[in-house]
């Protein structure tokens, strides 16, 4: 069993928030108040569990400088726990709640101390992420040569050849986005939605050129905002191709997909302009299979009735995706009926329920 991180010493008091050694780290969100068990940490896994007594769905990450991010949990509703696995080396970090999802979030200082072994002393878990950072090539790759045809079309002023292009860029993007979030503010500004302007932060990025296509049909002033798409794009791709994940990392991203999917996809808000939603969809799902495929040699030593269980509910959903297929790609959000949209949103469910139980088998 590899070293997992204990909490420091600290006084009775906050023995019950911290939990035992070793145990979860107990973190009381509100929407005013952010109150971690502890602010000092052993170094190697750590895992924090999240209550929300809020009115307002919130968020938990651990940053470390420069606001990279280590690990999160997204969409924890009011009176529902979550619990984040991280591994933490030595070195200082900021833990955040976000309530309302938005903004900076509400802050405290995290000291992690000592020396671990990693997870990645595992042979297997340091396959795992070999594995996953040749997927990740191949998809900023991909991402990079379909952002620049995409740019290209907006300079020029092809409105039909840019709203044909937008979809197929965003796939490669879609299915890599736990990589592409840990950089700080590149997510937002590539990737972000209108609400962004509300966090202080310029509407930029995919979903603004996507407003301009299908709302008004005027990209004539997009040049420039296509040209910084394109130079944040080429940035997250240098910084996704030479960024290691822990195996942790790859556990949270393949729940993180999910999360993106029932937050973000079946409801339509991603791409409300367009309603390509079922392409970013499938991506986040081909995403989520991959960094768990990359996993399944270790899955499979340790939890094989697990990976049964992930197997038999990939291909349930995948089966219930592929009745909006439409040529190449995928049917309109808009055209699916409540019935299909609540099918897709249950087998999503499904799978969410398994996954939830990845990173735990991953940090023994």
């Amino acid at each position: 069993m590899l070293a997992t991180a204990g909490v420091t010493a600290c006084s009775d008091s906050k023995k019950d928030e911290a939990g035992a050694a070793g145990g979860p780290i107990v973190v009381k969100a509100t929407d005013t108040a952010c109150d971690v068990g502890t602010t000092d940490l052993g170094a190697g896994t750590a895992t924090f569990k999240i209550t929300n007594s809020g009115a307002k769905v919130t968020e938990f990450y651990v940053y470390a400088s420069g606001d990279r991010v280590m690990g999160e949990v997204e969409n924890i509703a009011p009176g529902l726990s979550r619990e984040l696995h991280v591994e933490l080396p030595a070195g200082t970090y900021e833990t955040a709640c976000k309530p309302g999802m938005s903004g900076k979030g509400i802050r405290g200082a995290l000291k992690v101390s000592g020396s671990a072994q990693p997870l990645t002393a595992d042979a297997a878990l340091a396959g795992a992420t070999d594995n996953y950072q040749r997927y990740v090539k191949s998809q900023t790759g991909a991402l990079l040569e379909k952002t620049e045809e995409f740019v290209a079309a907006v300079k020029a002023g092809d409105v039909a050849k840019a709203k044909t292009l937008y979809p197929v860029a965003r796939t490669y993007w879609e299915r890599i986005e736990p990589v592409a979030e840990i950089f700080g503010d590149l997510d937002p500004k590539i990737d972000g939605r209108e609400e962004v302007i509300e966090e202080g932060m310029e509407f930029t990025g995919f979903h603004r050129i996507e407003k301009d296509l299908w709302q008004s049909g005027d990209i004539s002033k997009d040049g420039p905002i296509a040209d910084r798409l394109l130079v944040d794009v080429k940035e997250i791709v240098a910084k996704a191709n030479a960024e290691k994940l822990s195996p942790l990392q790859l556990a949270n991203g393949a729940k993180e997909l999910l999360d993106e999917v029932a937050s973000g996809k079946i409801t339509g808000e991603e791409d409300r302009y367009s309603h390509t939603d079922l392409w970013d969809f499938a991506a986040n799902l081909e995403g989520s299979k991959a960094a768990l495929s990359a996993l399944r040699p270790a899955l499979e030593q340790r939890s094989p009735e697990l990976v049964k269980q992930l197997d038999t509910e990939f291909a349930n959903v995948e089966s219930q995706l592929g009745k909006h297929r439409d040529g190449d790609g995928w049917k309109l959000h808009t055209t699916l009926s409540k019935a299909e949209l609540k099918e897709l949103s249950d087998g999503i469910n499904a799978l969410a329920e398994p996954i939830s139980k990845v990173a735990a088998v991953v940090a023994k």
